[in-house]
């Protein structure tokens, strides 16, 4: 056997353990804002087709600009708000550079299957945005989890976790004081 180490193999079981419950939850929480995004999106994508007439990748970046924002505010505030605030300008411009990123991914498909090969029915353009969308999101997940939304330095949460074992000690113990 090496020497050399996983990481994993280090740590306590239940460590690893809660590393990955953690990890579902965030995978969980991100995929209701991005299920509520996605259909955000399509709706969005198939109202403005139909009522405007606009061609279908116009149609569809507007759509996806309208999710993003909406996505933006349900990551911020629900997914991720646990992470680091304290640069909201870093992470406003990350955020929105990876999801014009994520834009180019999810129109491109979309793009290639009408113009290239003239796919470009009601279904067959919801079925390419759909696999757009799919192929940006895998993008978007580990982008915004990689470079947007931090984890808090490991300083910052044991303090704050500190904290409110400390306030939640004095509450017990003025009860106790009050009840006696």
């Amino acid at each position: 056997m090496g020497s050399g180490s996983t990481g994993l193999q280090d740590k306590p079981r239940g460590a690893v353990r809660r590393q990955v419950e953690q990890l579902l939850r965030e995978i969980a929480k991100f995929g209701a804002v991005g299920g509520a995004g996605l259909l955000i999106n399509l709706l969005v994508f198939n109202l403005v087709r139909n009522v405007t007439g606009l061609q279908v990748v116009r149609a569809s970046v507007i759509a996806t600009i309208v999710a993003i924002v909406f996505n933006y505010i349900g990551f911020r505030y629900f997914t991720y708000r646990d992470r680091d605030k304290s640069g909201r300008t870093r992470e406003l411009t990350l955020f929105l550079l990876f999801s014009a990123a994520g834009l180019v991914i999810e129109n491109g498909v979309l793009y290639v299957a009408t113009y290239g090969f003239g796919w470009d029915s009601p279904l067959q353009s919801n079925i390419f945005k759909f696999l757009g969308i799919g192929l940006g999101t895998l993008f978007r997940f580990w982008s915004y989890r990689s470079w947007v939304f931090r984890a808090m330095p490991a300083g910052e949460a044991v303090a704050g976790a500190e904290s409110i074992l400390e306030q939640a000690e004095r509450r017990r113990h003025d009860g106790q004081r009050v009840n006696r």
